[in-house]
């Protein structure tokens, strides 16, 4: 375990308003309060973010609708770096736009992940709050600190297997969506930057195998903000009518 203090008291805050989060919903889910607790928390999180996570979409639109204009530049200049890197900062500066404006948004949204991470993988910051452990719970039978690997039964199998096909088919959609996406803005077929686009569509099957690993609380962690972000590639990341300019 990561013995690092603001990372502790992060993931200490955390298991707190996850505690409540339970207790509070108690009354109406019963043995299930920590996992709904957990989905709810893990929402709320993803909810706090959006903004962020818009931030990061419209810097990818925003650099988007100047590629013609960059591949343009690349070929006047191919022979010329210094001069190409004058006209692209030039071509940003009028656009209002930045080459990192969507890798900042994610940057940031980094550490409230790994906090997450940390806590619904280890339950660390739980017993500081004055619980008995987050991943002492169930969740139908199941411990949401057992592993797969820790044994299989028939509450185990239902649990688990549920959660692992609702993760599979959100790992096919995102994959499907990011051929497409690949697709329409013309993936080059060889060199470095083919290799990294045969890459990315399987990039979301990692939740797949993470989840192979990880504890059921980590699992309902990843099932959610996995789901999440479908729903917010679905809904933020759809085409834009032409002469839309979004700022």
């Amino acid at each position: 375990m990561l013995a690092f203090a603001p990372l502790h008291t992060a993931a200490s805050v955390a298991a707190t308003v996850v505690t409540w989060l339970a207790d509070t919903l108690a009354p109406l889910t019963g043995g299930a309060a920590t996992a709904a607790a957990i989905v709810l928390f893990t929402i709320g999180v993803r909810l706090m973010l959006s903004p962020l996570t818009l931030a990061q979409v419209r810097g990818e639109r925003r650099r988007a609708a100047l590629a013609p204009e960059i591949r343009d530049l690349s070929q006047r200049y191919a022979d010329d770096p210094a001069r190409l890197q004058s006209e692209l900062v030039a071509l940003y500066r009028r656009a209002g736009a930045s080459p990192v404006a969507g890798c900042l948004p994610a940057l940031l949204q980094a550490p409230f992940f790994l906090v997450m991470y940390r806590l619904f993988a280890t339950g660390d910051g739980l017993d500081d709050a004055g619980s008995p452990g987050l991943l002492h719970e169930r969740l139908a039978g199941v411990p949401l600190g057992w592993h797969l690997g820790d044994g299989l039964s028939g509450p185990v199998l239902a649990v688990f297997g549920l959660l692992l096909a609702a993760l599979l088919a959100l790992a096919w959609w995102s994959s499907r969506r990011a051929r497409r996406a690949a697709a329409a803005t013309g993936t080059p077929t060889e060199g470095p930057a083919a290799a990294l686009g045969r890459l990315v569509p399987l990039l979301p099957y990692t939740s797949v195998l993470v989840a192979l690993v990880v504890p059921l609380a980590a699992v309902l962690y990843l099932v959610t903000t996995t789901g999440w972000t479908a729903l917010e590639q679905a809904v933020l990341r759809r085409p834009q009518p032409a002469g839309i300019d979004e700022r």
